[in-house]
């Protein structure tokens, strides 16, 4: 006894308001109007979790710890500096074995890690470890930024969102620069700088179809933080300058000092990151007693350090002090950092390019005539400098301290430093970004090359032959006749209800009726009929065109059938793709 067929007919592309012609549109590499929807609901999202994460920060350590401020671990005994960072860890220690996290990765390099490998799906129980395990970390002074935390919580939020709803890969990823923008615009007000961040460090391409939806999710991220904390700048800066042009030399060689050091900082963060796969009570030990010992000679050091930065701006800190803290807090944070605490390295390369700003800027002061800029003007130019040559990201430096310092005045000479020191780390010690290294240490070639970059851009059901009508493997000449009636474009040979064998050419089986006119009841072997069958696997609907070129250079797959779970165990063929129809959407896109 045959099957019977079960014939698909041809679909137009029409818009329907649902929500699977909703997912149908987000597959396309033009989904604009969808993507700024989509956005806007990642910032609101984005924005209510990372400002959630600074007020517990703020409220534990201002409300409990420090009441003279919540940066003030310089008001605390030594004996609790010491304490501190000791008593933090163990609580991580023993959080994250509950959570049964494992040598998990935070911040940054999980969020590259996670687009490289798993298209932007975000897990759950990292984004917990994260917010609970950021939160404990800086309360404890570990020194970091929370940037990092941010970043990763702003793509884990937008992009359990797009689970959540089932959408297409490619807009996920999408997704999660939205939530990576949004996650620095709302912690620090600087939309300008999360969206050259995430562009430039985090999915490292410039596309309209990209920046459009994350320049609305950082911008909504930002309104949010205005609405709840104030427009303020995250530092109080007078309206400094260079004081005479014959400062470019010594700007110069600033940019030298800071890529030398910036290089070397780098190399000590991988150095640390060679030893991540040690459990981590033993990584967090290290740590914990390194932040421990150095708070307890420069309290200056723990925690994100901004208060450090607003001293050294105005002035506050000898030159034994500026000395003290760029060589504690580059040593701390880069075993933090390195060792995979979940703290971020935005913050410490700002704290760090700061003190030695300062310290440039003295020694400056002093061999020059007197007619020199401020000390604390070199502090933002060695802000945006350690900043940029740390992460090999120029632009997104200088829009950062643009941004948290609101003085425009440091546009031009920052723009030249930051030159200086990025050539003299990328090119004179050849550092990568610290990114970058990191995933190196963990196998991967980050970014993907155009070619696959440009095909994560869409989805499998952007470009899929819905044409298509199912056939079992043996069937009647009447059956195929009534498949053949919706004029499909292929047909999907099963061996049994949604077991897939091949596909067939529709006009294969078309002639062979043709010439042989076969009865009605006549069988019909449409593995034995003259025509060119392609061995057929599967693609989820879901899935990028790189997923689909990924699979189809396999050398037991010739065509994919595009399947969509509409209910558990139940996966439905929507449409079918070839090499031909991705080699046609790379052209027409060339």
């Amino acid at each position: 006894m045959t099957t019977r067929s079960r014939a698909i007919p041809r679909l137009p592309f029409t818009r329907k308001p649902s929500l699977e012609g909703f997912r149908h549109d987000l597959s396309s590499a033009q989904a604009l109007p969808q993507l700024a929807v989509l956005a806007i609901a990642a910032g609101l999202l984005t924005g209510a979790v990372t400002l959630g994460f600074r007020a517990a920060i703020d409220y534990l350590l201002g409300g409990f710890l420090l009441p003279a401020g919540p940066e003030s671990f310089e008001a605390l005994p030594r004996e609790e500096r010491w304490l501190l960072p000791l008593a933090g860890v163990a609580v991580l220690v023993a959080g994250f074995a509950l959570l049964r996290t494992g040598n998990v990765r935070f911040g940054v390099v999980h969020v590259m890690e996670r687009l490289s490998r798993h298209q932007g799906y975000m897990p759950m129980r990292n984004a917990v470890a994260q917010f609970f395990g950021g939160i404990v970390a800086l309360v404890a002074g570990v020194p970091g930024g929370r940037e990092g935390p941010a970043i990763h919580l702003g793509a884990a939020s937008a992009s359990l969102m797009g689970q959540a709803f089932e959408l297409p890969n490619n807009a996920i990823r999408t997704l999660v620069a939205c939530g990576t923008a949004a996650a620095i615009a709302g912690s620090f007000n600087t939309p300008m700088a999360g969206v050259i961040f995430a562009m430039e460090v985090v999915m490292m391409e410039y596309t309209i179809g990209s920046f459009i939806p994350v320049i609305l999710a950082a911008v909504t991220a930002t309104l949010m933080t205005h609405y709840f904390i104030g427009p303020e700048p995250a530092f109080a800066v007078a309206p400094l300058q260079l004081a005479t042009l014959l400062e470019i030399p010594f700007v110069v060689l600033c940019g030298v000092v800071i890529g030398a050091l910036a290089a070397s900082y780098s190399s000590l963060v991988q150095v640390f990151t060679r030893f991540h796969g040690r459990p981590f009570w033993q990584r967090g030990l290290v740590v914990a007693m390194l932040t421990a010992a150095a708070g307890w000679a420069a309290p200056e050091i723990m925690g994100v350090g901004y208060d450090t930065v607003n001293a050294a701006m105005a002035g506050e800190l000898a030159l034994t002090a500026l000395v003290t803290v760029a060589l504690l807090k580059g040593l701390t944070s880069a075993a933090a950092v390195g060792l995979g605490m979940p703290v971020g390295i935005i913050g410490p390369t700002f704290v760090i390019g700061a003190v030695v700003g300062g310290l440039l800027g003295l020694l400056g002061s002093a061999l020059g005539s007197g007619d020199a800029a401020s000390p604390g003007f070199y502090v933002m130019l060695g802000m945006a400098a350690m900043m940029a040559a740390v992460l090999q990201a120029p632009l997104a430096a200088l829009m950062a301290v643009l941004e948290l310092t609101a003085n425009p005045n440091v546009i031009l000479p920052a723009m030249l430093v930051i030159v200086v020191a990025t050539m003299v780390a990328g090119v004179t010690f050849r550092q990568k970004s610290v990114f970058l290294s990191s995933l190196a240490t963990l196998g991967l070639q980050y970014p993907p090359d155009p070619v696959r970059a440009h095909l994560q851009r869409a989805g499998v059901a952007s470009i899929m032959n819905r044409s298509l009508a199912r056939l079992a493997e043996t069937c009647t000449a009447a059956e195929a006749r009534q498949a053949l009636a919706a004029a499909p474009r292929w047909i999907v040979v099963e061996t049994e209800p949604g077991r897939v064998r091949c596909v067939l050419n529709a006009i294969d089986l078309r002639a062979h009726l043709d010439e042989e006119a076969p009865a009605d009841d006549a069988a019909v072997s449409l593995l034995a009929i003259p025509g060119v069958r392609r061995d057929a696997g599967d693609i989820d609907y879901r899935a990028t065109l790189d997923e689909a070129y990924a699979k189809l250079r396999s050398p037991d797959v010739e065509a994919l059938c595009v399947r969509r779970t509409s209910a558990p165990m139940i996966a439905s063929v929507r449409g079918v793709i070839v090499q031909e129809d991705i080699d046609n959407y790379r052209e027409s896109a060339a």
